[in-house]
């Protein structure tokens, strides 16, 4: 598979959209992080208690620093530093790094430089990032779930028993005790990953966003005093705001208040969102106006406004897996690649009938689909893929095309079918309507491909 999914690997289908948590990549991670300002301004009584968590933990570290631990709570803000069972963020391998020894002591000596935190600890532990270098939303997301571990221990296993995902006994690391105040390595069961045998945890969606609401971003764009910072013709640097704002709690404070009174416009990013209605039709229109070829680069622009505009249509019944780009016999062809939720009978029905855990659809800027683009796009169909494709191009396929996959059906089960300018005009239709799916096109036209096999 492409882009390969935990709920895939074990045979569970359920679209992205009737989860309550994000499903995890096998082999990277989820583009979003953790934000604990949505822990905070939350109306579930359960998110603003773990939010009380860790920020217990945190300014727990700076009782130890006061206590004279300076040693513990240097490990346990390195041990927070890195949470390798979720895999968010931007990591290739799902591996990261944890901090050094040198920024955990910057990072605990707030508490001691900063009358503020000394006196009352923090209110929002992703203040950090605005006194730290190095220290962003990877780094607060990691912390945050460190610190809340054994309630996403919990919750994993919920989940896993709801969907009938296998479980085996593991040790896991770095589990915060709030009793003991420290880190500790329990037993328990878990999914594990299937290559590599480590624990997955999983995260509810209600939490993610891209960028923390309290970022360092959002405070110097509206509040940060630049001019006092750095004198004309120098140059406004990170490390000078950072050092500024050490010596200049008032402005961070002042920020802080803000963007607390505006909590009302901090919410989550979905993993995915549909293109407004009228986005939809301006792709379309994009699309019926190009002419065919790769004139001017014609055929690029095609394959941009069908990416922009497919997902959407085909979603929630089908979720976006990736754009490739494939080479066959010197030929650059693009492909887009769903994953098969199989929760349509017309989706079980490609299950049963060609084995497609995953449905490629190529798009071809073209007057007219040929022998050679069929042969093609027949190539890529097999086990491991699946038997069944879809052209999207601009035109009905020839009688001599036609007749060629219907050849393939009888030779090898495959099936091949195509989605024309009129048909993606039609489904844009259907979406705007609401009331019908825009998936119902795609069924109608492998329904008359299905008429014409013996």
């Amino acid at each position: 598979m492409y882009r390969p999914r935990f709920t895939d690997f074990h045979g569970i289908h359920t679209p992205q959209a009737e989860l309550d948590f994000a499903i995890p990549f096998l082999d990277e991670d989820i583009p979003l992080y953790v934000d604990p300002f949505l822990l905070w301004k939350s109306p579930s009584f359960q998110d603003r208690a773990l939010h009380q968590l860790i920020l217990a933990a945190f300014n727990n570290l700076g009782a130890l620093m006061k206590a004279g631990n300076a040693d513990e709570a240097i490990s346990q803000i390195i041990a927070a530093s890195e949470c390798d069972e979720l895999g968010l963020g931007n990591s290739s391998t799902r591996r990261g790094k944890r901090i050094g020894k040198g920024q955990a002591q910057e990072i605990l000596d707030l508490f001691r430089r900063i009358p503020f935190y000394s006196q009352n600890g923090f209110r929002h532990f992703e203040e950090i990032q605005l006194f730290v270098d190095g220290i962003g939303k990877d780094r607060v997301s990691d912390i945050a779930c460190s610190f809340m571990k054994s309630f996403l221990i919990d919750y994993t296993y919920q989940e896993c028993v709801g969907l009938g995902i296998p479980m085996q006994p593991i040790t896991v690391d770095a589990v915060y005790s709030p009793n003991q105040g420290k880190f500790e390595s329990i037993r328990t069961e878990l999914p594990l990953h299937p290559d590599s045998g480590t624990p997955l945890l999983l995260i509810p969606k209600r939490w993610l966003r891209h960028v923390p609401w309290l970022s360092y971003d959002a405070y110097f764009h509206d509040f940060c005093p630049q001019d006092d910072i750095a004198h004309e013709g120098e140059m406004l640097t990170r490390v000078k705001v950072l050092t500024y704002n050490r010596d200049n709690y008032g402005v961070v404070d002042a920020f802080i208040k803000a963007r607390e009174a505006a909590s009302m416009d901090c919410h989550n990013d979905p993993l995915f969102t549909q293109i407004p209605i009228l986005s939809a039709r301006r792709k379309l229109k994009e699309i019926k106006g190009l002419p065919t070829g790769n004139q001017n680069g014609d055929d690029k622009k095609f394959e941009r406004a069908v990416a922009a505009l497919l997902p959407s249509l085909l979603y929630p019944h089908l979720d976006f897996a990736q754009e490739q780009v494939r080479t066959d016999d010197g030929v650059s062809i693009r492909d887009m690649i769903f994953y098969n939720s199989r929760q349509h009978p017309f989706l079980k029905e490609l299950m049963d009938d060609y084995g497609s855990r995953q449905i490629t659809f190529e798009l071809k800027n073209v007057a007219s689909i040929e022998r050679e683009h069929v042969d093609q796009l027949n190539r890529y169909l097999h086990d491991d893929l699946g038997k069944f494709g879809v052209f999207i191009t601009r035109h009905p396929l020839k009688r001599a095309e036609m007749t060629r996959t219907v050849n393939l059906w009888s030779g090898q089960r495959k099936a091949i079918v195509s989605l024309t300018d009129q048909d993606l005009e039609q489904m844009v239709e259907v979406f705007a309507s609401k009331q019908r799916h825009p998936i119902d096109v795609l069924i109608r036209s492998y329904v008359e491909f299905k008429r014409l096999c013996p």
